[in-house]
């Protein structure tokens, strides 16, 4: 069977294709507030950085998505609770929306506040992040100089979930009005065109009842980056959606959250 696309802006439309979509932000935005009563976070800049009782086993990254147009730090904080109740420190990084930023921006401010909070946190590093936040936790690990060598060196895993890995077919979407993604920079940030570090392993999530698009885009990802000799998965989560996939990293005993933080 042909797979094609002639409606780019409906194949990267999730909300109308999942049950109740409205309410899921605002329910994210309950159960954060929730969370942060009970687990205060230490502000870094724009960022939250949430910290366990005593020492910390590691860092782990949540970069938050929302077409990289949308939402804060503060909408996603019960994200934090799968490594959280671990050990393990977490940082949800700011970083400044569309159209306010270019991506290329976008992703040196993240690289910046991973660094920022390893500074603040020893041990190993562990990136993941959803959607757009995907896309550039998968760009944190690409060998161009984004991280410096002295914090990619520390990172044990990469888990990009629902990530957006080529971003050449968003320049035929309308949000690209928003967005303003040209060619030059659509092969300067795609991770999926660029090449990651070594030694890092990949675990490419996505859900079951995902768009289309959101499989194939998480195939690709595993794919090209094993051909560039990553060690690299596909966890493809049977019946989960674009926005209800990222609820098991409120789970420390998940396996997406011990994918996350034991990906031996």
């Amino acid at each position: 069977m042909f797979y094609t696309i002639t409606d780019w802006d409906d194949a990267y439309a999730n909300g109308p294709h999942i049950p109740d979509a409205a309410l899921y932000p605002p329910r994210w935005q309950e159960l954060a507030a929730a969370f942060r009563a009970t687990h205060p976070p230490r502000q870094l800049g724009r960022s939250d950085l949430f910290l366990p009782r005593g020492d910390a086993a590691g860092l782990a990254v949540f970069i938050h998505g929302g077409y990289w147009m949308k939402f804060a730090p503060s909408d996603w904080s019960h994200f934090a609770a799968g490594p959280l109740m671990t050990g393990w420190a977490v940082l949800i990084p700011a970083y400044t929306l569309a159209p306010a930023a270019r991506i290329a921006q976008m992703t040196s401010e993240i690289a910046s506040a991973i660094c920022a909070a390893g500074q603040m946190v020893d041990g190993p590093i562990a990136l993941t992040g959803h959607s757009a936040g995907g896309h550039l936790a998968a760009r944190m690990i690409c060998d161009d100089g984004t991280l410096p060598d002295t914090v990619a060196d520390r990172i044990s895993a990469c888990v990009p979930i629902s990530a957006l890995a080529d971003l050449r077919p968003l320049i035929r979407t309308a949000m690209n009005a928003t967005l303003k993604l040209d060619t030059p920079e659509t092969l300067k940030e795609s991770p999926a065109l660029l090449t990651p570090r070594p030694d890092i392993p990949v675990t490419a999530w996505v859900g079951g009842a995902e768009r289309p698009e959101f499989i194939r885009q998480s195939r690709l990802l595993a794919d090209i980056w094993a051909g560039l000799g990553a060690r690299t998965d596909l966890v493809i989560d049977p019946g989960r959606h674009h926005f209800d996939v990222i609820d098991a990293l409120r789970d420390q005993n998940s396996p997406l959250t011990r994918r996350l933080l034991q990906p031996a």
